[in-house]
């Protein structure tokens, strides 16, 4: 695993290919008001990228061209949240997105358990740590403990995707799991309008 640590922006001419995973670190779970302070990205080729932002320094022209991109595929592990943080801070929509949260309840119906973690292990046996992830984002310098574990958040989402893309197509559900994905979209903006516990779905 290598880590290369960016600040405000990511550096001219990288290359991601068709597919990046992406995820970010925040100062808390409600994206409207929790400000963005990291976001990482892979190629899958086992290099981490990491922009790292000041308090509102949110301008990174070349980190929103490659999430804006719509022949770049973006994968995500709970990508309501991370693409409300994108779209509330940098003014970007990620689209096409894959979520291999939203794979997981698809294809394990098996299990209630869907967290990063519990995917790495039982489909790639490979085991992560979360002890950093309360901690705080947001000063001038991340420890190594923390670029570790933000790393570890993106460097396995290309093979878990792999993994869970056979299990979709074997029950059926790869063209359920392919509209929800289109509707993430939707959804987080219906999170940042005001509407994140409430089903507007519902009868009542």
């Amino acid at each position: 695993m290598a880590i290369e640590l960016h600040h405000g922006d990511l550096p001219d001419g990288l290359d991601f290919g068709n597919v990046v995973a992406v995820d970010t670190e925040t100062m808390g779970l409600k994206p409207f008001s929790d400000r963005l302070c990291v976001a990482q990205l892979s190629a899958g080729d086992g290099i981490c990228h990491l922009v790292q932002f000041e308090v509102g320094g949110y301008s990174a022209p070349n980190l929103k061209r490659i999430l804006g991109d719509t022949n770049v595929l973006k994968l995500f592990h709970f990508a309501r949240f991370d693409i409300a943080v994108l779209r509330r801070y940098l003014d970007v929509t990620c689209t096409p997105l894959y979520c291999t949260k939203i794979a997981s309840k698809l294809a394990r119906s098996y299990t209630d358990r869907h967290g990063l973690k519990d995917l790495c292990r039982e489909l790639l046996g490979v085991e992560l740590s979360k002890q950093q992830q309360s901690s705080d984002w947001g000063g001038p310098t991340l420890s190594e403990a923390q670029l570790n574990y933000a790393a570890s958040d993106v460097l396995h989402l290309h093979a878990l995707r792999e993994k869970l893309d056979v299990m979709l197509l074997r029950e059926g559900r790869d063209k359920t799991a392919q509209a929800a994905f289109e509707f993430l979209p939707a959804r987080a903006a219906l999170d940042l309008m005001g509407w994140e516990q409430t089903d507007i779905f519902a009868h009542s």
